[in-house]
């Protein structure tokens, strides 16, 4: 049984006992979350097509842990000017263990 959820403006394909991971979400390490936008559930009694969302459907998740990403460098330069800034960026994410799928 699969799943497909939107949060932080993405889509992620889920299954029970899968980990992904996506934009920081707010919750302490262990805590259960609800994600309730499931654009798609596939599983025993068929699949399902949320039009755009299914209602009643909802993905369970727990927080695994929360972390920063690897440091990018963001370059900015005006030719002929002298002008040059150089800076770097960390975004947050949320590691989620999914534990289960429940459709409509």
């Amino acid at each position: 049984m699969y799943a497909i959820v939107e949060t932080g403006g993405k889509q992620y394909r889920v299954e029970a006992g899968a980990t992904i991971q996506v934009a920081s979400l707010p919750g302490d390490i262990g805590s259960q979350i609800e994600l309730n936008q499931v654009r798609l559930v596939h599983g025993e009694g068929g699949l399902l097509i949320g039009q755009p969302l299914i209602s009643g459907a909802k993905v369970t998740a727990q927080i695994v842990r929360h972390g920063r990403t690897r440091s990018i460098t963001v370059f900015k330069k005006k030719r002929r000017k002298n002008y040059r800034r150089t800076r770097g960026h960390r975004q947050g994410f949320t590691k989620l263990l999914i534990t289960n799928i429940a459709s409509a």
